[in-house]
């Protein structure tokens, strides 16, 4: 079995430290536990618990991660060494697609994007379960995650915590990056802390609002009745003699660029527009909005887009990760504020915002993701929420994560945390996408979700690129036409009214009419997607 080296083995290179490394870390001690990744490689064993950084591929860790996947390879440890892995929602592919190529991780909460690790999660070599991103943190905290944990500090649910820092201070406390997500809970957890300091980024310091995690029953409220409140601190604060080693690290977040806008989604964006400006006129909410929530993708970037040339000014955000266009909301003068958990922008937009550090550093905030998604305050602001779905079925249940109710893509993340809370609930989608064999050939819109992330009883507006459908007040047997005929592709217009004709037919006459549904045909067109390549069906008996 491998086993851990002792930590005292760990041969520390303080002369070796950078002058900019020296600026950063502003606790001296800390510069006597500087190492070298490949030195603490051998340190991590099978079953470990561990925990990273990170929040949709921006500020995780880079160096240690590469550096343990190079000795899993160099020693042939494939499907030997395999952890325990914990993110507070997707980090770079050169980490964690690497692992999951390697076989290295056994288990992987809550949220992940990849090809490697998706097949890892499908194929049953990788343990994975969603969860609200809101809540995960707060679970991690209760122990839920360790129950099975057999080595290490009982008393500490994780076994190492490697996080990523852009300053250290004179208490040793951590400046993140470009994300905060999990990492206040995460470093509360850990019983052994590697920081590895990135001196490729600048000091991000005062872009940060962190607050304390309790467990009931000593959980407070978080304070806030306006995006712009500050409740928390500038750092992350930790217990110094938990730290195990400090890396100097000099590797740019791996974003890429952002997905670019299309006909559809530009579409998708004016309906959306044309309904908020109708709020605005009918007095339902006010001229300049209420604090946004966006998803990401090229209909959120389109939105964001049509915001920042469209009639609303003095607009909040309130949101999960803002992208490039949140950019050119900033610059047009229409964006007062916003607040995040990730700012995940693209090589060229991370430039323009460094080069434009003090135009917009005291109009955002980065917070925790149990405070950007906390469900109290999404509540109290009323917040406009806004988020893409794989497919939604005619009376309004929406799956975010299970291609044919199975195949698991990336996971729920916080759109729940949002949908379930909001002023609004908005879900966009295009109302088709294409197959091998069918440029239509999978209708976005459906009889029956084949997995139901969403319910009927938290969306109000459900729209695509054909048109929008505000649900608001409506039964059941009133959404679905609403739906069919507004927002489904023409290509399945017809199929899907006659599937809610006939069902509305038999169930009535049975005396189960309140949500029709033939459940024989339920899901054939899905059928037909797996054995023809296209949802178009030719008769429903």
């Amino acid at each position: 079995m491998h086993r851990t080296p002792r930590l005292r083995n760990i041969p520390f290179k303080p002369s070796q430290a950078s002058s900019v490394l020296r600026d950063r870390v502003r606790r001296a001690t800390f510069l006597e536990k500087l190492a070298d990744p490949k030195d603490l490689a051998p340190l991590f064993q099978n079953d470990d618990y561990i925990a990273w950084s990170g929040f949709t591929g921006v500020g995780y860790p880079k160096s240690v991660p590469t550096a343990i996947a190079d000795h899993v390879e160099a020693n042939n440890l494939q499907s030997k060494l395999r952890m325990n892995l914990f993110v507070g929602a997707s980090v770079g592919p050169e980490v964690e697609e690497r692992w999951a190529k390697l076989d290295m991780i056994a288990r992987r909460y809550p949220h992940q994007v990849g090809k490697e690790i998706a097949k890892g999660i499908n194929y049953g070599r990788i343990e994975f379960a969603d969860k609200h991103l809101s809540m995960f943190p707060q679970d991690l905290t209760y122990g839920y995650y360790s129950l099975r944990k057999t080595h290490g500090d009982p008393k500490k649910y994780l076994n190492w915590a490697i996080v990523e820092a852009t300053a250290i201070t004179e208490d040793g406390h951590i400046v993140p990056g470009a994300s905060v997500g999990a990492t206040p809970e995460i470093l509360e957890c850990a019983e052994k802390i590697i920081i590895e300091v990135n001196t490729h980024l600048p000091n991000l310091e005062g872009l940060h609002d962190i607050s304390q995690s309790f467990v009931p029953p000593f959980r407070q409220p978080y304070l806030v009745s306006h995006p712009e409140d500050r409740i928390g601190k500038t750092a992350i604060a930790i217990d110094p003699d938990r730290v195990v080693a400090i890396v100097e690290s000099h590797h740019p977040d791996n974003t890429g660029p952002n997905s670019p806008e299309n006909e559809e989604s530009r579409a998708i964006a004016d309906h959306l527009i044309e309904f908020l400006s109708s709020e605005v006129d009918a007095g339902r909410i006010p001229r300049s909005l209420l604090p946004l929530q966006s998803g990401i993708g090229n209909v959120a970037n389109s939105i964001i887009g049509g915001l920042a040339a469209g009639p609303f000014d003095n607009v909040m955000v309130w949101t999960e990760v803002l992208q490039d266009t949140f950019l050119k909301f900033f610059d047009s003068g229409k964006l007062d504020f916003a607040t995040a958990t990730s700012i995940k922008f693209s090589p060229e937009g991370f430039d323009h915002f460094y080069s434009h550090w003090h135009d917009y550093k005291d109009r955002l905030l980065l917070r925790s993701q149990q405070v950007a998604n906390s469900p109290e305050i999404i509540r109290r602001l009323g917040v406009i929420a806004m988020n893409t779905p794989l497919e939604v079925d005619i009376y309004a249940h929406a799956n975010s994560t299970c291609a044919l109710g199975s195949r698991m893509l990336n996971g729920l993340g916080g759109s729940a945390d949002f949908l379930r809370n909001a002023k609004l609930s908005i879900m966009h989608t295009p109302s088709s996408r294409p197959t091998r064999s069918d440029p239509t050939g999978i209708s976005c819109i459906v009889p029956f979700a084949s997995h139901i992330d969403q319910t009927e009883h938290d969306l109000d507006v459900v729209v695509t690129e054909q048109g929008l459908a505000d649900l608001r007040g409506l039964s059941p047997r009133e959404r679905a036409p609403l739906i069919i005929k507004n927002c489904a592709h023409p290509d399945y217009r017809d199929m899907l009214m006659d599937y809610y004709e006939r069902s509305l037919h038999e169930c009535l006459a049975a005396g189960r009419g309140h949500e029709p549904h033939m459940l024989r045909n339920a899901f054939k067109m899905h059928l037909q997607l797996m054995e023809h390549g296209t949802m178009k069906v030719d008769k429903w008996d």
